[in-house]
């Protein structure tokens, strides 16, 4: 039987294990379980333990026989990556499969409380909307967020679901560029990232176009308001005397100008007459 090298660190563990036939070793680090981290924690210790030819130990093929010798280093490789309290808890399984099947009971949950946390995120996830107000980057933060935590219950939320939840939910202002997408492109295919990298383009685009255009506007309801007042100005002006101000004649056909005159012309022959 192979040696096999067991190293224990306070944050990770490190194993060391023969690796083909010239018997070189692979380092690779184990990471500790930690209840928030059980899918990533998953993703990394499977990949580790195909890495070096365990995980058939782990998820072993159709009636297929075992190596113990493949078994107990698979289990051993499981059970460092646990703090000790989940380590008390699955140390009695005696098979590298049961330990994780354990593991996956535990943060997972039996099959029955899976397929009713799924139906409840799948009930948020259809009732998801993107307000008028709301940035791009917060709505698809929180669908990203819905296909985290569909892998959390080891299901998958793919990127054509996230798509078209996408392109369904935008408020009216982007169904141009979400028709051009539809129109023009395999909304099947296409990546989430994509989709919402050509929604943020046309979005920003028409905000500076909004903004410009509203400057425009502004301008020339000032310009309207000048050339109003100076249009009153000008309409104030016309049929008015120059000479009593008042409206109706010109200066020319002034009455009280006519009075003066006449009242001028007493003046003068008054002195005459004496």
């Amino acid at each position: 039987m192979p040696k096999i090298l067991r190293y224990y660190l306070e944050s990770e563990s490190m194993a060391m294990v023969p690796h083909g036939a010239g018997g070189s070793s692979v380092s690779m680090s184990y990471p500790v379980l930690s209840p928030a981290s059980y899918t990533a924690w998953a993703i990394k210790v499977e990949s580790i333990l195909d890495a070096q030819g365990l995980w058939e130990a782990v998820s072993p093929p159709d009636n297929g026989e075992v190596n113990a010798v493949k078994n107990k280093t698979a289990r051993a490789q499981l059970l460092q990556a646990l703090p000790d309290d989940i380590l008390m808890q699955v140390s009695i399984k005696k098979t590298a499969a049961e330990v994780w099947a354990s593991l996956k009971t535990r943060f997972v949950g039996a099959d029955r409380v899976k397929t009713a946390r799924l139906a409840t995120l799948k009930g948020e996830f259809d009732k998801l909307y993107m307000e008028d107000e709301e940035a791009l980057d917060d709505y698809a933060g929180k669908i990203s967020g819905m296909a985290a935590r569909y892998a959390g219950l080891g299901a998958t939320l793919d990127d054509a679901a996230m798509v078209k939840k996408l392109l369904d939910t935008v408020p009216d202002r982007l169904f141009p560029v979400v028709a051009g997408i539809e129109q023009f492109c395999d909304v099947e295919t296409m990546p989430f990232e994509e989709a919402l990298g050509r929604l943020k383009a046309f979005d920003e685009r028409s905000r500076r176009r909004t903004h410009a255009g509203g400057e425009r506007r502004d301008d020339q309801l000032l310009l309207t308001e000048a050339e109003w007042k100076a249009r009153k100005k000008k309409k104030s002006t016309i049929g008015k005397c120059f000479n009593c101000g008042n409206r109706g004649h010109f200066a020319r056909d002034c009455p009280k100008k006519k009075e003066e005159e006449a009242l001028l012309a007493n003046a003068n022959e008054e002195p005459a007459l004496f």
